[in-house]
């Protein structure tokens, strides 16, 4: 996503980017200090590297959502200096759970490049130690939360949405992986619709739109498990769509400006280009999936996306595009639980027609 897209989507001032970025040290500092405490210096400077290395150079859009989000759900008189602070703090959890997500996909596909650096397994030749380093990542989400939340009601909820959605997450990227095979010969037999919609909600819907709002509306003081259900439904509604758009990103946008590198095709992953190419095939074009996807030459990787163009997929992914964006709006607009429509709005406008 590029920087004028996600500071748009996001409705958030300069300001207020520098004043999350702000809080980054002071959490740093917490973690470091409390490895320190443990009298291992060394492993304290390498927790650092870490963090610094993994959770600071992102675009921290899904940070940006929670603090949006709580802006909009919580009482006037619940936006004190004190309060905000907190929820930017909230807002760090979410990046440095999506970082060892990312770590651990990273290991798992061997990709190659991550933000426009190397994926940290690559970094120094870390290798499989980064699971070591992912895990580290994540414990500390739990000791943050607990050092600025462990006094306040909701904090045994906020410990159980991040569990709740960790679970769900490593459900998703599982099936992903189980799905393309271990790198083996994916079986295309298992490419369904229902099983890429599941994929979809669990590696992405959920860690990137459900958690940040469930958690802002939870600080923010909402309780209704109504609103929570509406809010989730119509949340892992544009979690999918973003992985649609992802998958479109993915194989036909340019690495350089994504960060990264495409690993759908050579990894054979379900994605939502081969389930309707699959659907859409002849016999011989069916063949070609067989004998190309999910092998890593290059210029099997170029018939696949050939094939692609051949069935018309872009334009058939334009319309759907466009189809399931007004259904999700339609969607929103229908939600009678209390909650404003444009915090939702908001979220998927500035999503349509993306293209990095």
């Amino acid at each position: 996503m590029s920087q004028s897209i996600t500071e748009i989507m996001l409705a958030l001032s300069k300001e207020e980017r520098r004043e999350m970025i702000a809080v980054w040290p002071d959490i740093v500092r917490d973690i470091v200090e409390m490895v320190k405490n443990l009298n291992i210096p060394d492993l304290a400077k390498w927790v650092e590297k870490v963090l610094q290395y993994n959770v600071s150079s992102g675009k921290q859009i899904r940070g940006f959502a929670l603090i949006y989000a709580y802006k909009m759900l919580a009482p006037k008189n619940q936006l004190t200096e004190d309060n905000i602070r907190l929820a930017r703090i909230l807002a760090w959890c979410v990046e440095m759970l999506l970082s060892f997500l990312q770590i651990m996909d990273d290991l798992m596909d061997q990709s190659l490049f991550r933000r426009g650096k190397p994926c940290w397994y690559r970094h120094n030749d870390i290798g499989e130690a980064a699971i070591t380093d992912g895990v580290l990542l994540e414990s500390t989400i739990y000791y943050i939360i607990k050092k600025y939340f462990s006094g306040r009601e909701c904090y045994v909820d906020l410990l159980e949405i991040f569990q709740d959605i960790t679970f769900k997450t490593s459900i998703g990227e599982s099936l992903d992986l189980y799905s393309s095979n271990f790198g083996k010969e994916p079986n295309l037999d298992l490419f369904t619709m229902d099983r890429y919609n599941v994929i979809a909600e669990g590696k992405t819907a959920y860690c990137t739109y459900v958690l940040p709002v469930t958690v802002a509306m939870r600080f923010a003081g909402i309780k209704d498990p109504e609103m929570f259900k509406q809010a989730t439904s119509i949340l892992l509604e544009i979690g999918r769509f973003f992985q649609i758009q992802d998958d479109y990103v993915s194989c036909f946008g340019d690495s350089a400006t994504r960060g990264k590198d495409d690993t759908d095709i050579p990894e054979g992953k379900c994605t939502w280009f081969v389930v309707k190419a699959l659907q859409l095939a002849t016999p011989e074009q069916r063949k070609i999936l067989e004998e190309c996807y999910g092998v890593s030459d290059p210029e099997k990787i170029k018939r696949v996306k050939q094939l692609f163009t051949d069935l018309n997929l872009l334009d058939l992914y334009t319309k759907f595009e466009e189809e399931m964006h007004n259904e999700i709006n339609i969607h929103i607009q229908q939600t009678s639980c209390g909650l404003p429509h444009n915090l939702f709005s908001n979220l998927l406008g500035q999503l349509y027609r993306r293209s990095s």
